[in-house]
């Protein structure tokens, strides 16, 4: 069966926002450019500000523990540093996140929780996408196997409830699941899979309106067994890859 790339998308600030991208250039080693650059520190973080590094998303705001945050949408200019996000209860907030995140903050206020977790900052490490992984990974996933999930629940789930990078079309459905350890050409680019994607309760949310609507969860488990959907790989070669180019496993 043939295969192809359908969607690259990005998450310039992790949990806040997806924007699709027309094509993208892959470097060997590192995340999707510009992907999770960013992250909003809660009152909890331990992300060390003076040693900033790869930190685990526990230590950030994010969709699992926020659902309202699912519903932005995000595009970031990377001429002028300019982002604008957009939410259906908030105002469009155009800012630059390297010098302006207290805008970001005060912004969030509305959607986000009171106490502990509240958003503190906007924070990021240098050369270091904050990816769930504690490798720098591009996630690949397959509307197949949404389909089948969606067939399998009885809802119409969008692709955004996953927060993917790539998205692939023309696979038999949970086929990427075996691709553990294997090599992915699409386009340029070389990927080598390194692991399954364990899901969490941000996926239950609709990424149009924030709100908790479908479990998801319990939908994986009783599909496959197991609470993943798509996998994490690495890059190992280089190269431009764009919607439409063909995905061949080696």
């Amino acid at each position: 069966m043939s295969a192809t790339l359908a969607h690259i998308f990005r998450h310039p600030i992790k949990a806040h926002g997806r924007e699709d991208l027309a094509s993208v250039l892959l470097s060997a080693g590192a995340c999707l450019p510009w992907d999770r650059h960013w992250a909003v520190a809660h009152e909890r973080s331990k992300f060390d500000a003076e040693a900033p590094g790869w930190t685990p998303c526990s230590q950030f705001q994010r969709g699992a523990r926020t659902p309202g945050l699912m519903a932005i949408e995000a595009r970031f200019d990377e001429a002028s540093g300019v982002m604008v996000l957009t939410h259906p209860a908030r105002p469009v907030l155009e800012f630059r996140p390297e010098t302006e995140g207290e805008a970001l903050i005060e912004w969030l206020g509305p959607i986000s929780p009171e106490g502990d977790f509240r958003p503190v900052a906007l924070v990021s490490a240098p050369g270091r996408g904050m990816t769930d992984s504690d490798f720098p990974s591009i996630s690949l996933n397959s509307l197949s196997s949404l389909a089948a999930l969606s067939q399998h629940m009885g809802v119409d789930l969008s692709i955004h409830r996953w927060r993917g990078n790539l998205w692939l079309e023309g696979l038999a459905p949970f086929a990427e699941m075996e691709w553990i350890g294997r090599e992915v050409r699409i386009g340029e680019a070389l990927l080598r899979v390194e692991e399954r994607i364990g899901r969490c309760k941000a996926t239950t949310a609709n990424p149009a309106t924030g709100e908790v609507d479908a479990d998801t969860l319990a939908g994986l488990r009783g599909l496959t067994g197991a609470q993943e959907f798509g996998v994490y790989a690495v890059v190992i070669s280089p190269g431009r890859i764009a919607p439409g180019d063909e995905v061949e496993v080696l």
